[in-house]
């Protein structure tokens, strides 16, 4: 009985540490092979354009364009693009997000090598893998904002102003601030800021 096929990787994480770890550790059992590094989201979307690797494994929180951003932006011309999404934090509303974007794979950045290799598999297999910590997460969401009022903040925290924040979602400058107003409102705060930095302390964003 053969086992797996080899897979292609792009390996994106901002530890370089870690990231060179992994590097080393995934194709040690001879199924994994990193054609490509990326140590923000902004080289993750040029590697994975370029090398179009069976599965993109990415780390979801990094300077700049974060796992989500680089993940968005490459299905506007991939599509069907495996993404395995590591994270230290396993946020409720960050399931969510991911998964509108289909993502497939979510996994915690202290998984074991072996596993993440299994699960890359299981992500070339067709099928999707959810890691138990981030699923145990996502039922336990008491999250009073609606999917548009975590977007704008989440665009706040990322430093964006107003207006960049309404021509990044497609939306009028009135429509962005009732939005951010709501969500003020919802977590008691007197700005779009304070708002934006407790929803992500909550692990809403």
């Amino acid at each position: 009985m053969t086992g797996p096929a080899t897979a292609r990787i792009v390996l994106a994480d901002d530890e370089k540490l870690l990231r060179s770890a992994m590097a080393s550790l995934l194709p040690l059992d001879g199924t994994i092979t990193v054609v490509a590094q990326a140590e923000d989201g902004e080289q993750a979307v040029r590697e994975t354009l370029e090398h179009r690797p069976d599965v993109l494994v990415i780390d979801l929180e990094m300077p700049g364009t974060n796992g989500l951003d680089a993940v968005a932006r490459i299905r506007e011309d991939h599509p069907d693009q495996l993404v395995l999404m590591l994270t230290r934090h396993a946020r409720p509303g960050v399931l969510r997000r991911a998964l509108r974007l289909g993502v497939q794979g979510f996994m915690s950045k202290s998984a074991d090598p072996e596993d993440i290799v299994g699960v890359i598999h299981e992500l070339r297999a067709g099928r999707r893998w959810i890691a138990h910590e981030v699923l145990a997460a996502s039922v336990i969401d008491d999250c009073p904002l609606t999917d548009r009022e975590i977007e704008v903040l989440t665009e706040t925290r990322a430093g964006y102003s107003v207006a960049h924040i309404a021509r990044r979602l497609h939306l009028a400058h009135g429509t962005v601030r009732n939005y951010l107003s709501s969500a003020m409102q919802k977590t008691g705060t007197a700005g779009r800021h304070d708002a934006a930095r407790l929803a992500h302390e909550r692990g809403w964003l």
